[in-house]
C-alpha cells in the first residue's frame, strides 16, 4: 500500500511543530543545541518552529496525509545569498535569547552550505517515533528526487548522525568530504546529490 503524501500549508503548523518537536527532541544536535531535556522540552518546539516557517513561506513541505513524517524543503537558487534574511539570529531571538548555540548552528551550517549551483535543500525530515523504519522518509523524499532528476537539480542536506548518513547515501547522496563540528559536540555530515542522468 503506498504512502499518501500532500503539501502542508499554515493550517498544519500546529501539528508540524509537533510532530518536529518528537522526532528531533533525543536527536544529537539538539541535544547539542539544548543540553538540558528539560529547558529543551521548553523550548525545542518554538526553535523547530522557525525552520517551519522558513520552509512554509520560502519552500515547501510536504507530509504524509495522517501527519506522521513531514520534510520541509527549500530551493536555493545559484549565487551567494541575497536579502537580509537572518535565520541564524532569528532562531536564537525566537526560541532561547540566552543561548548561543541556538544561532551557532545556523552560521557553521551556513558555511558549508554550497551555493555554487541552484539545488533542492532538504532542510529538515521528521518520522514520528513510533514510525519511524517504515520507509516513510524515503516514500517523502524520493517524490521530490525523481523531480529533480526530471529536470538536471542536485540535492543538499545535512545528516544529523553517521546512521542517517548511510540511509541518505542509498537514495544517491554522498558526503561532500568536510563535517560541520560542533564545539564540544556531535558532527554533521553534508551531503550533495547529483540528478541522475
Amino acid at each position: 500500500m503506498g504512502v499518501e503524501i500532500r503539501q502542508a500549508g499554515e493550517s498544519d503548523r500546529e501539528a508540524l511543530v509537533r510532530l518536529l518537536d518528537t522526532a528531533f527532541m533525543d536527536d544529537p544536535v539538539s541535544s547539542w543545541v539544548f543540553p538540558d531535556r528539560t529547558h529543551r522540552s521548553r523550548v525545542h518546539g518554538t526553535f523547530l518552529g522557525v525552520f517551519l516557517d522558513v520552509a512554509l513561506r520560502d519552500g515547501w513541505v510536504d507530509m504524509t496525509q495522517d501527519g506522521s513524517a513531514t520534510a520541509l524543503w527549500l530551493h536555493v537558487p545559484a549565487g551567494p545569498p541575497q536579502g537580509e534574511d537572518d535565520t541564524p539570529a532569528l532562531m536564537r531571538q525566537t526560541a532561547d535569547p540566552d543561548n548561543e548555540r541556538a544561532e551557532l548552528i545556523g552560521r557553521l551550517t551556513g558555511e558549508v552550505h554550497p551555493h555554487d549551483r541552484a539545488h533542492a535543500y532538504l532542510l529538515l525530515i521528521a518520522v514520528s517515533p513510533e514510525h519511524q523504519g517504515e520507509g516513510l522518509g524515503t516514500a517523502l523524499i524520493q517524490p521530490v528526487l525523481d523531480r529533480c532528476d526530471r529536470d538536471g537539480l542536485p540535492a543538499y542536506l545535512e545528516a544529523s548522525s553517521e546512521r542517517s548518513s548511510t540511509l541518505y547515501e542509498r537514495l544517491g547522496f554522498a558526503f561532500t568530504g568536510r563535517t560541520v563540528d560542533l564545539p564540544d559536540g556531535p558532527h554533521m555530515w553534508p551531503m550533495w546529490r547529483e540528478p541522475a542522468s
